[in-house]
């Protein structure tokens, strides 16, 4: 690979990864981030890995190298937290994270010499915060990479009836195989900067075979359930609202996140109405006799509740709480916020769908963004059997009008036929 520019390596990187269906749009301030994170030999290799999982023989064979050399290569790669190692019955498969929620983050959920952490923090807020072209893709397509959980302090006995167990955080937890606890890479980025607030920092969460391998290289450490419930616990007195993989099964992060450093938040106060994140099935209910004391206001992470005149002719400055339901996340924040107890949570008029697992969530979000080719046709894919009967199998399952535009996507006379024969 000598032949190639180091640019040249970077911008094949760029091209790979914007094979996800949430990619990350070139840029001048992308080019700089990636050439802190892989060296040019590192960014050309990335870019000839498949999107889904593989095997080191399958990297040395898009190499063109041998195996030893590939593993050898692989193993750099996860210790740089750019590549996620699983290891299942004694043999490992290896997964290339995206940009987002992935290797962004990593690369500021640990101290030490190996980015340099200022510049790179910059960097990220420049691409992430000033540049809004990311941020903008976030709001692309109905399906959403993110899911809010509710704040189960916040729940009656009865509406607790009506939370299942994918929605509350708690479970999560005390289901995971493997629970790794890192840093908060918002909060660490805003330091950097300057602008940090005080809410902790070692809280962020991670979860099965990621929890795993970032442990494994340093990234996190593993904890037992019990001290992941009481770090739960103490995210929710720092009034921080829990984000978590979009996902019923299977999901791989959950992040402790404030209003001041969050990206997903602060795009979320910037567009209104949209949100970068999915929402929970829940909103708020104030109930009158509120007295205006703007707790709920001042605790509400996406300026969801605003004061508003009461109308009281006797009293012609109180003020009330009033809700925006377009901007509510439903994350029940403001509900413990509220010392009187005159906030409490009602289900939404229609429930939110949550995509069964990753695999699931990655189909509708590619369905929706128009790259439904390069998720099955990346990397000799359509010539895996059980990838293709993955992937097929999410889009038998899906309704008529996203077949159809799956169906015009992949322009495919079989997968045509499938679609014909379920009718």
């Amino acid at each position: 690979m000598s032949h190639l520019t180091s640019r040249e390596g970077y911008t094949h990187l760029i091209e790979r990864l914007n094979r996800f269906p949430l990619g990350a749009p070139p840029s001048k301030t992308l080019y700089e981030i990636l050439s802190l994170l892989f060296t040019p030999k590192e960014a050309e290799l990335v870019s000839l890995l498949p999107i889904k999982p593989f095997k080191a023989e399958t990297a040395a064979q898009n190499w063109k190298v041998s195996l030893l050399e590939a593993q050898k290569m692989l193993d750099t790669l996860c210790s740089k937290a750019l590549l996620i190692d699983i290891e299942q019955e004694g043999s490992s498969t290896y997964v290339l994270p995206p940009p987002m929620a992935g290797f962004f983050e990593f690369s500021l959920m640990r101290t030490g010499g190996h980015v340099d952490q200022k510049l790179i923090s910059e960097l990220f807020y420049q691409y992430l915060s000033v540049e809004e072209e990311f941020i903008k893709a976030l709001f692309t397509g109905d399906t959403k990479p993110g899911r809010t959980f509710v704040n189960e302090n916040a729940l009656s006995p009865q509406n607790s009836l009506h939370v299942l167990d994918y929605e509350r955080a708690s479970h999560i937890i005390e289901s995971s195989k493997y629970m790794g606890v890192g840093m908060c890479y918002c909060r660490h980025k805003k330091q950097h900067l300057g602008t940090a607030c005080d809410a902790p920092m070692d809280i962020c969460m991670t979860f099965g075979n990621t929890a795993h391998s970032l442990s494994k290289h340093g990234y996190t450490r593993l904890v037992e359930k019990s001290e992941g419930l009481e770090l739960l616990e103490r995210a929710r007195e720092h009034k921080l609202v829990q984000f978590g993989e979009n996902a019923q099964n299977g999901v791989n992060f959950i992040c402790n996140c404030c209003s001041c450093c969050c990206e997903a938040l602060t795009a979320a106060r910037r567009f209104a109405f949209l949100n970068p994140v999915e929402t929970t099935n829940f909103l708020p209910e104030i109930d009158l006799t509120c007295n205006g004391c703007s707790k709920c206001a001042q605790a509400c992470p996406v300026e969801a509740i605003s004061m508003v005149s009461a109308h009281d002719p006797q009293k012609p400055k109180k003020m009330k709480a009033l809700l925006d339901e377009s901007r509510c996340l439903g994350c029940g924040v403001c509900v413990t916020a509220c010392k009187d107890s005159v906030i409490s949570l009602k289900e939404r008029a229609k429930r939110i769908i949550t995509p069964i697992n990753s695999a699931h969530k990655t189909v509708m979000m590619a369905i929706e963004r128009g790259k439904l080719q390069d998720l099955i046709f990346d990397n000799q894919a359509l010539w895996n059997h059980r990838a293709m009967a993955a992937i097929l199998g999410v889009l038998l399952k899906l309704p008529p009008i996203k077949q159809m535009m799956a169906s015009e996507q992949i322009k495919s006379r079989y997968f045509g036929k499938l679609l014909a024969d379920m009718k």
